[in-house]
């Protein structure tokens, strides 16, 4: 009996330490909106300003903001055992320009991203791995050689060689977390210096802009972040660059199969700088107006959630140059509670003109805008692989605040 008191106490104790870890420090809400903290038995909650408890929240410790600005709630165990501070960023309500047009995307990494490791023949015609037990993995990122900093795939290949085979030592980052190690290149039969790694310093692809945001010239796209294609891990950039595309042609999808904009990002004109690539989006700033087609008549609030609802709606994309039309879908579900993952609604594009053209959602039409009674409440995000004509849409809440926290 007094076993089983015990595990049923720690897994009490387990429950308690693994709710309150999951409390973020920082939530950021737009005003007008419900502070929604997730809690359990006994946790209490505390509006605080200057120290001074203002306002203890309800039950389900939940609070509608009407004003902007930072605000702190003090979180303790049965009133007596303090926890934790949570501060709270209100934002004010935002207006957003939707965009919809195809745009494509260049990335440049922080660091070298290593995607691939194979044997080396060095010079005496036996096979190595310097890669071996250095701790060093595929979706890693090498930032410096014997501390002098990586920012090119070129700039490994010269620090490498310049080693002349004498252990280097490597700076890397895994899981986010800088690690170091030491490697003895190897040298091959064309004299070079080599660590068996494949790395990469730059991706390129296509996607549609969400929206224009003209308070601060910064603007959101795609909806989710950019993967690398061989590591599917997020890529962490230093920088990036956003410029026009030129739609070469329509692949429509399909069951299993689904479809994509095929265009090219040659010779075309720039439109803005990225600064940051999350998995809600890619976020950057806008140097070249007009190669967007935007008019102020279409500005418009961004939806706070509750005010989305299940039915018709309509989505902004092009599938032609220069040309953006919209086109009805349906909302089918909304997942409101979701702030984890960019799968916030479940749309269905009903627009027979757009099915004609696209079969439904296609890769590139990711980040199209959706509008609901006259609002901005999100961007298309992913396709269902064996229905085409269903996938996801990310809440537009989620890409104002993930913009405002990146500026």
């Amino acid at each position: 009996i007094k076993g089983i008191i015990l595990i049923i106490i720690l897994l009490v104790v387990y429950i308690y330490v693994v709710s309150i870890q999951a409390i973020p420090d920082n939530i950021v809400i737009f005003e007008g909106e419900n502070i929604g903290l997730r809690t359990i038995f006994g946790l209490k909650a505390d509006l605080v300003d200057n120290k001074k408890v203002i306002e203890t929240l309800s039950n389900s410790q939940s609070k509608v903001i009407n004003d902007t600005g930072k605000k702190n709630v003090k979180l303790s165990l049965f009133e007596n055992i303090f926890v934790k501070d949570v501060t709270v960023d209100v934002l004010p309500k935002t207006t957003v320009i939707p965009v919809g047009s195809v745009a494509g995307i260049k990335l440049y990494t922080s660091g070298v991203l290593v995607v691939g490791m194979s044997e080396i023949e060095g010079i005496d015609n036996k096979k190595y791995k310097p890669y071996e037990n250095t701790g060093i993995e595929e979706g890693d990122t090498i930032i410096s050689i014997n501390n002098e900093n990586i920012a090119t795939t070129e700039d490994l290949v010269n620090n490498v060689n310049l080693s002349e085979g004498k252990s280097i030592k490597v700076g890397y980052k895994h899981n986010e977390k800088a690690q170091e190690c030491s490697i003895t290149p190897i040298q091959t039969s064309n004299n070079e210096y080599k660590l068996g790694l494949w790395v990469r310093d730059s991706e390129a692809g296509v996607g549609t802009v969400s929206f224009y945001e003209p308070s601060t010239q910064s603007f959101g796209a795609l909806g989710h972040g950019i993967t690398d294609i061989d590591t599917e891990q997020l890529i962490d950039i230093s920088s990036g660059e956003f410029v026009t595309t030129k739609i070469l042609n329509i692949v429509k999808g399909e069951s299993g199969n689904p479809g994509r904009i095929q265009g090219t990002i040659d010779n075309q004109k720039n439109i803005g700088t990225i600064y940051k690539n999350t998995k809600f989006g890619v976020y950057g700033k806008v140097d070249n107006i007009s190669s967007l087609t935007l008019s102020s008549a279409n500005e418009m609030e961004v939806a706070l959630r509750d005010e989305i609802k299940v039915g018709k709606a309509k989505i902004m994309c092009s599938t032609e140059n220069g040309k953006i039309e919209e086109y009805e879908i349906e909302i089918e579900k909304i997942y409101k509670e979701n702030n984890y993952n960019n799968k916030s609604m479940l749309i269905k594009i009903t627009d027979e003109r757009l099915l004609e053209k696209t079969g439904g959602i296609i890769q590139g039409m990711s980040g199209s805008p959706i509008i609901q009674n006259g609002k901005f409440i999100g961007a298309v995000t992913h396709v269902l692989v064996n229905n085409p004509t269903e996938g996801y849409g990310v809440f537009g809440d989620i890409m104002i605040k993930e913009m405002k926290s990146v500026n």
